[in-house]
């Protein structure tokens, strides 16, 4: 703080400015700055049918009404017609046309009575941060689609239909700063559909820093952090076996660095429920991002030897209880507090210089699977995979014989 207040009183000892304000920004709000340079996107349209909705705090203009399809298609195109990307904040990417509901609005949308579409569809929710209108002209600025984006992927696919210029596309507008009214209008929105409780975990602002993370990585350590569902299904060059998708993290972090194997196995749903009471210490604000890629990628190398042979597949089941046993084993140091940035990606970069040799990763997974068999643990018995206790003596079994491991 003193270094800040000089810096302060420097400035405001040239008497060129009113008044000085110091803002810290550190890795994370500049990794979220820089986030918003590439998401921002601005689109003006012509917006007759709406009514302005009341004063609401925090939201500085909201309108509700109709667009019709050629107006819509400004929001969620651009002039070369290529599809924007404005579905970031949206919990899930595009389902495809395969499903019911998918399904469902493009028949409409090519049916002779595509006009229904309106009293038919729940419509779109648009937040963006700035809303300048003149008359009835609406220029949008910094925009995301946060619930609709099966309605607006099916529009767009179908936006050559002979009947789509009937269609008027019922539509939310609201224009907002504050990131905790966007994840609360999104959550409300999107709670209204059957959406998985780890799905929502995908809004919060954690996890799209922890996907840029993921981007942080390359070749034989580069993972896909599907935080929306789906979201790089058409996208071929994406290896499936290395997309962790939210379920999975929460189960490789859960089991590798807080050491709850048997929940995963068995008990999936009380870890989701006290992620959603946050009461568990997953996808806190605070902490490192490296523990949760470094579970994730000790995932991936288990099931890369599980599909090369190299291990007896009998111990799939057991897949968590392995990488839980792989830290423990192979991480000396004890573990830091998950806030401490700077110990955290210390102590993981031990495990991952470990992982990311093919013959390193394969010794120490043998190992973890020796004491599997040595420790009274059988996971031929379903009981021993779910049991609090059973996780326990395989921890204990290592301690105790740590000096001969």
């Amino acid at each position: 703080m003193a270094v800040i207040n000089n810096g302060k009183q420097s400035l405001e000892q040239t008497n060129l400015f009113e008044t000085v304000s110091f803002i810290s920004f550190g890795a994370r709000e500049l990794a979220g700055a820089y986030r918003k340079t590439k998401e921002a996107i601005s689109t003006t349209i012509t917006f007759m049918k709406r009514i302005t909705i009341p004063n609401i705090n925090g939201v500085s203009q909201a309108y509700i009404g109709l667009l019709p399809f050629n107006e819509f298609n400004k929001i969620v195109s651009d002039t070369e017609g290529n599809l924007l990307n404005v579905f970031e904040d949206n919990v899930r990417d595009f389902q495809g046309e395969n499903n019911d509901v998918n399904g469902g609005i493009s028949l409409t949308i090519n049916g002779n009575d595509s006009e229904i579409f309106s009293v038919l569809n729940n419509g779109v929710t648009i937040v963006a941060s700035s809303i300048s209108p003149t008359g009835d002209q609406f220029t949008i600025k910094d925009y995301q689609i946060v619930n609709g984006c099966q309605t607006s992927n099916v529009l767009y696919n179908n936006r050559k239909s002979l009947n789509i210029n009937k269609v008027h596309i019922p539509v939310k507008l609201i224009a907002t700063s504050d990131d905790e009214i966007k994840t609360r209008i999104t959550l409300a929105t999107n709670n209204q559909t059957p959406i998985k409780k780890e799905q929502l975990a995908a809004l919060t602002a954690f996890q799209r820093s922890l996907e840029q993370y993921y981007n942080s990585y390359n070749g034989e350590m580069k993972l896909y952090y599907e935080r929306r569902a789906k979201q790089f299904n058409s996208d071929n060059s994406v290896v499936k076996s290395k997309i962790i998708t939210v379920p999975l993290q929460i189960k490789s972090f859960a089991s590798m660095f807080l050491n709850e194997p048997h929940f995963v196995t068995s008990f999936f749903g009380s870890i989701v429920k006290r992620l959603n009471e946050e009461k568990g210490q997953i996808f806190n604000s605070d902490h490192a991002y490296s523990p949760y890629y470094t579970s994730a990628f000790a995932y991936y190398k288990l099931e890369t030897h599980f599909r090369r042979n190299n291990i007896d597949k009998t111990y799939k089941k057991a897949r968590f209880h392995i990488i839980m046993l792989f830290r423990v084993l192979f991480e000396k140091e004890n573990l830091p507090p998950f806030n401490n940035i700077a110990k955290m990606d210390k102590y993981c970069d031990t495990l991952l210089s470990i992982l990311a040799d093919d013959h390193k990763s394969l010794l120490a997974f043998q190992k973890c699977i020796s004491i599997i068999n040595d420790a009274d643990f059988d996971i031929s018995v379903k009981q021993d995979l779910k049991y609090v206790y059973k996780t326990r003596i395989l921890i204990d079994y290592v301690s105790r014989h740590e000096s001969n491991l």
